[in-house]
């Protein structure tokens, strides 16, 4: 396992006083702050601690971890909003915080596209579809069938209402016309336990959190949720080969500052981003951690954001998940 530098701690935020001036003379000046909205140790912290070290490094200056899970990711998005924006902070931006959040809780303290300066994409992550192997299907179009033979009788797992595998399921479904039931679980690993028990029959979830019940032959793969197959699991085809063309869920990660920034900034991390994704070292990291190198640049990111949000507010309100 890679070891993070020193360079990258983990500390409490009160450090960090959210009232510096804006004015920056020197950037960086000081450590930098990385949000994270996940708990230490999850993917999207290795992730963090990866683009955190190598920004450090390229930077000079120690760049600093700062947990904070909570509400589908968007209390670290809260958190990271109230600081001062002289680029000394750095936001973990996922489609939990940017996207679908907004459309879950109606009362966010902050604003994806007022409140955040984009910096650049940096990976992303399919889901699955897996089966208990006593389901009747081995593709997707059997799988469609059984479900249209069998209204509401079958059911699903997700990891939570508004969760990427719930939402995966919801828009499969829809584009493909059956219905399904849901049983909602506070986790993947609860949530796969009963599919391998075959209380539920299907279950969309990240190819890293099912590969070992794949390989172990607890469970069945139908499709992935990227435009091209996976790496890991090269057999299985994508749902857009399977008859969905418009069908792609991922799950992506980049980097934002907040909006306000000085322009010097700006340019300064959203250039030594660029150089640290391209190189081979540190896309074999992101890699190493289950995600997918997935680059975009500022503008495209921002843009790519934006649609997300789109896209998911409609989902979210057409299967009708009440906001918080």
């Amino acid at each position: 396992m890679w070891n993070v530098p020193l360079a990258v701690a983990t500390v409490s935020a009160a450090i960090f006083s959210i009232n510096a001036p804006a004015a920056v003379p020197d950037y960086p000046n000081r450590p930098l702050r990385y949000v994270v909205a996940t708990g230490p140790g999850g993917a999207s912290d290795l992730l963090a601690r990866v683009i955190g070290a190598a920004l450090s490094e390229k930077l000079g200056v120690q760049v600093v971890i700062d947990n904070r899970p909570g509400a589908g990711n968007t209390v670290g998005a809260e958190t990271a909003a109230k600081a001062s924006p002289d680029g000394h902070t750095l936001l973990s931006c996922n489609i939990a915080s940017l996207a679908v959040g907004p459309a879950l809780y109606r009362n966010l303290s902050y604003d994806p596209e007022r409140d955040f300066a984009p910096l650049g994409m940096i990976a992303s992550n399919p889901n699955v579809l897996t089966v208990n192997p006593s389901v009747p299907a081995t593709t997707l179009s059997e799988f469609i069938a059984l479900a249209k033979s069998r209204p509401g009788k079958l059911n699903y797992a997700s990891t939570g209402v508004g969760t990427s595998p719930q939402l995966s399921m919801e828009l499969f479904r829809m584009q493909a016309g059956f219905t399904i039931g849901h049983v909602p679980y506070k986790g993947v690993g609860a949530a796969l336990v009963d599919l391998m028990g075959g209380r539920v029959e299907a279950m969309f979830s990240t190819v890293p959190a099912a590969l070992g019940s794949l390989r172990g032959g607890k469970v069945r793969a139908l499709g992935v949720t990227s435009a091209q197959r996976d790496i890991d699991v090269p057999d299985v085809p994508t749902f857009a080969e399977s008859g969905l063309p418009d069908f792609e869920v991922v799950s992506w990660q980049g980097l934002c500052t907040n909006s306000g920034a000085p322009q010097a900034a700006l340019e300064r991390l959203r250039g030594t981003l660029a150089a640290i994704l391209a190189q081979p070292d540190t896309r074999k990291r992101i890699a190493d951690h289950g995600f997918r190198p997935h680059v975009l640049p500022a503008d495209k990111f921002a843009l790519y954001a934006r649609a997300e949000r789109v896209r998911w507010a409609k989902l979210v309100k057409a299967i009708g998940v009440v906001p918080k």
